[in-house]
């Protein structure tokens, strides 16, 4: 708005001092005044041209008085100039560069996608070993005068028996595949040389696929301790004999077992199935024929005594439930 503003005064400016010089030439040149012994025409014209001048002095210095940028542009020019040079000059290289980064980062890209799909392709395979897996499983208690750090081999060393077995099967294991890192087995040592009992798991760090020549793993230590002592009732189910058949029977123990296994890993069990005596099972399905018309109620029963790592053992044995105590599980 300043600028327009500016244009508008100087136009009305120019017109009025065009004007007075003008009249003052037309005076002047009535008069018949002589100045610096010049005609009074010629003095009429000198008028004219030194109005003319006052003109464009008074507009170039409004101008340079409300615009900070034309007076510098006006009064450094050849200094703006010279930094524009340098500072295209000083960008130059810097463009290259630019262009030569570019260049580079888009030839790694490529790289990239083609080492990505060759590690694709690499990894497709049937997997033998899967992430997390147990490859062995020991208990150990180190006692006076132990060799801890040839306690851990031997442990390591069957863990790479089963790798080897695993992952190139039918060829001779005569060389070390499973990997460890020196700081985990120097937690591990510091950690079971307590003189407690521990139960030691090598476990893969990834998925391991058939023919692969080395197998990434972590030792873990758990301290040992009773799961469950023989005769525990581990869990309970109460089923109703009114119309049970052989399939809603099967899902029963199945959620029986399922109960079962989910108890004992609460308590830090290692194990992953659980196993029945099957002499147990025979005779839960005489008694169920025999008995009709009530509640029931069928316990997991340690079988033997489990430690930590070992496998957990029940069987089966049937109460029954007077009807006014019936519940539906317990």
């Amino acid at each position: 708005m300043t600028g327009w503003l500016l244009i508008i005064f100087l136009l009305l400016l120019g017109g009025v001092l065009s004007t007075l010089g003008d009249i003052l030439g037309s005076r002047i040149g009535k008069a018949r005044l002589s100045i610096f012994k010049l005609r009074p025409r010629r003095t009429a014209v000198l008028i004219t041209i030194l109005t003319g001048s006052l003109i464009s002095g008074i507009s170039l210095s409004l101008i340079l008085l409300v615009r900070q940028e034309l007076r510098e542009g006006l009064f450094q020019i050849d200094d703006i100039r010279a930094k524009l040079k340098e500072s295209r000059d000083a960008l130059l290289p810097l463009q290259n560069q630019r262009e030569m980064l570019e260049k580079k980062i888009k030839k790694a890209e490529q790289e990239l996608v083609k080492m990505s799909k060759g590690m694709f392709a690499f990894r497709k395979g049937e997997v033998v070993i899967e992430s997390g897996e147990s490859l062995a499983t020991f208990n150990i208690k180190i006692e006076e005068g132990s060799n801890i750090k040839e306690e851990i081999e031997n442990i390591i060393r069957r863990a790479n028996l089963y790798a080897f077995l695993r992952v190139s099967p039918g060829k001779n294991p005569d060389r070390r595949m499973v990997l460890i890192r020196r700081d985990h087995i120097s937690r591990l040592e510091e950690l079971i040389s307590d003189k407690r009992e521990w139960v030691i798991i090598i476990r893969s760090a990834g998925n391991v696929l058939l023919g692969e020549n080395y197998v990434y793993a972590f030792p873990e230590a758990i301290l040992n301790k009773n799961i469950v002592l023989k005769g525990d009732i581990i869990s309970s189910l109460t089923i109703s004999n009114n119309e049970i058949t052989k399939t809603s029977l099967q899902q029963q123990i199945k959620m029986l077992l399922a109960s079962t296994l989910a108890e004992v890993k609460r308590r830090g069990s290692l194990a992953t199935e659980i196993q029945i005596d099957s002499a147990s099972m025979k005779a839960l399905l005489s008694q169920l024929q025999s008995i009709k018309d009530r509640r029931l109620k069928v316990d997991a029963i340690a079988k033997i005594s489990s430690d930590t790592a070992d496998k957990v053992s029940v069987f089966f044995k049937l109460a029954n439930i007077p009807i006014k105590n019936t519940i539906n599980t317990e």
